[in-house]
């Protein structure tokens, strides 16, 4: 079993088997399941309520802080995934304290979580992994506009690219996600959850 709910805004739920992660707990509902494990890309409010997610005694989490050590990137297998912090930045995002997340399953499914970013050079490298689910925002004011994510999805050439983050204040935008246009798009709404 391998699904993601999207919250709303910048905030995911994955569950892959038995483990269950959150990444950037803040905006709409299904924070009941128990985490295992907890990943924030940034400290930004809307994408660190750490008390939102149900915890499981063991819980971990991992921040930007943890992700970026002397200024290398930490990368570490949690029951069987792989969590790889990449860049995240743009002018409102320093590359120092910003991450995004690979996660590769332990079936192989790779799936990236941008976090708040614009383009940034790693994308490229990005592009020879074979992603297969890219989260991408757009909202044009904190992070990268429209234009620019869909150069960004053609870039890292993910089977699926699914947008969020698309307006301040709002769990989701559909008039917004419809300019979201490129071969790999995919519109999830808010409190949509989907099967990998």
């Amino acid at each position: 079993m391998k699904r993601v709910l999207y919250q709303g805004h910048g905030s995911l739920r994955l569950i892959a088997g038995d483990t269950v992660i959150y990444v950037d707990p803040y905006a709409g509902e299904g924070y009941d399941i128990p985490a295992d494990l907890i990943l924030v890309t940034h400290q930004h409010y809307d994408h660190n309520r750490l008390d939102l997610p149900a915890r499981k005694e063991s819980c971990r989490v991992f921040q930007n802080m943890d992700a970026i050590q002397n200024g290398k990137y930490v990368s570490f297998y949690f029951n069987g995934i792989h969590i790889e912090p990449v860049q995240a930045c743009n002018k409102n995002h320093p590359i120092d304290e910003c991450v995004g997340y690979v996660l590769t399953l332990a079936d192989g499914t790779k799936i990236y979580f941008a976090g708040d970013t614009s383009k940034t050079e790693q994308m490229y490298e990005l592009a020879g992994r074979k992603l297969d689910y890219a989260f991408l925002p757009m909202d044009g004011i904190y992070n990268m506009d429209i234009p620019e994510a869909i150069e960004c999805a053609e870039i890292i050439k993910a089977k699926c690219t699914i947008p969020v983050h698309m307006a301040p204040g709002q769990l989701f935008d559909m008039s917004r996600a419809k300019q979201f246009v490129t071969e790999s798009a995919m519109i999830v709404e808010a409190g949509e959850e989907i099967d990998l």
